[in-house]
């Protein structure tokens, strides 16, 4: 009797000691084989033509651009490839970024011991893999109405602490047209002043700040 070929597995992380956990988890499984491992999304493009893996598990959070970036340039070349995002994103705004770049699963790092090799083949086989605790972070939220990319600018800045002139002189836009944003980012978000605002912001993942300590005292008051 023939034994059925393994499903072939791209990772796309940056981080070392992610990949090779993934690595250890796939290796105790006979029908599935690690063909490439990428640690940005330019590689990943690359090997990703090269080896077409059969499922592709895919970080959000990349040194060079986003993964959905990544996810759409590398469906633009194969529109069968089948990626599953692996990423500690779980707001709704990263959730919904990723399905509209094509991705056929999303499962959080923290159930990557538990979830992974189940959204593998479900994924392979066909089907989508967007576990319950994914599905409750978009229950609420949709429709809604999206910042626009100059709001989020804007909202990002205000994260960073900066006022109303900064903003204006950092974006070449004067003062009062950045009150202006501020106000209609309020209003989008349902928020009560600009501290909560980027609260909403960051827990829905419409910005994202590059110092996690900032962003968790942020976050926690």
């Amino acid at each position: 009797m023939e034994t059925a070929k393994p499903i072939t597995i791209l990772t796309v992380d940056d981080h070392d000691l992610v990949r090779k956990g993934i690595a250890a988890i796939l290796s105790t499984e006979p029908d599935l084989m690690l063909v490439g491992e990428a640690n940005t999304g330019e590689q990943a493009v690359r090997l990703h033509s090269r080896l077409r893996p059969e499922v592709t598990l895919m970080d959000l959070r990349l040194p060079d651009k986003n993964g959905s970036e990544t996810t759409r340039e590398i469906r633009a070349q194969t529109p069968e490839a089948k990626i599953i995002a692996l990423t500690s994103y779980d707001g709704d705004q990263d959730i919904y970024r990723a399905l509209e770049a094509g991705v056929r699963g999303y499962l959080l790092k923290e159930m990557v011991h538990t979830d992974v090799i189940r959204a593998i083949r479900m994924v392979h086989s066909g089907k989508r893999f967007i576990p319950q605790e994914v599905t409750q972070h978009l229950n609420g939220y949709f429709p809604d109405v999206a910042l626009t990319p100059r709001e989020i600018e804007v909202l990002s800045l205000v994260a960073r602490g900066f006022g109303n002139k900064e903003v204006g002189d950092v974006l070449g836009t004067a003062p009062g047209t950045i009150k202006a944003h501020v106000q209609s980012i309020l209003s989008k978000l349902g928020a009560k002043d600009r501290t909560h605002a980027v609260t909403i912001a960051l827990r829905r993942g419409i910005i994202h700040l590059h110092s996690p300590d900032l962003a968790a005292s942020i976050l926690n008051g």
